[in-house]
């Protein structure tokens, strides 16, 4: 699927810097007033690259590409993993695009094929968590997400709010 200049695809093991390098500095640029500094300290390339690493082999991964080969976004979802949420059965992980690729519907091309998965498990129901001071919860509310429920997380000693959206058709999202 191209999205102008973009190319999405199912990711594959030789993507993990590319997703990492994407996973650390979106993090940065989204969480920066957010998070504590201790907590971006110990987020490196590294230790993303080892989770992803576990990750992709179990599918439910997408990355968003230039016509170059470089990664600036990437998707991951599939079966919902709380069991808090009855009539939720699957769940949208991460979203993580970088900053200047932002804005142009790049989102949007990047849950479709997370959608299509969950569809396939035969599933129609979604939720997603997002930190309430995240402005991207914007970006779920236009898909017609709808605010499920509020969850107290801390993340390296500090207390946050974090928002579940649930959709419960997903047909009817695109």
């Amino acid at each position: 699927m191209n999205n102008g200049n973009m190319n999405i695809r199912k990711a594959v093991l030789s993507d993990v810097k590319g997703i990492a390098k994407v996973h650390v500095d979106s993090w940065k640029t989204t969480y920066k007033n957010i998070v504590s500094d201790q907590y971006f300290n110990n987020l490196t390339y590294e230790s993303r690259e080892r989770l992803w690493e576990n990750n992709i082999p179990n599918g439910g991964v997408y990355v968003a590409e230039t016509n170059g080969g470089e990664i600036v976004g990437f998707s991951s979802g599939g079966l919902e993993r709380s069991g808090n949420y009855h009539g939720f059965e699957g769940e949208l992980y991460a979203i993580y695009i970088l900053k200047e690729y932002q804005g142009n519907g790049l989102g949007k091309a990047l849950v479709k094929p997370i959608i299509e998965e969950i569809a396939e498990l035969g599933l129609n129901s979604m939720l997603v968590l997002v930190l309430k001071d995240n402005i991207s919860r914007l970006f779920y509310e236009s898909l017609g997400g709808k605010k499920i429920d509020a969850v107290e997380v801390e993340i390296s000693e500090k207390k946050l709010t974090e928002l579940v959206y649930g959709w419960e058709d997903i047909r009817n999202i695109f």
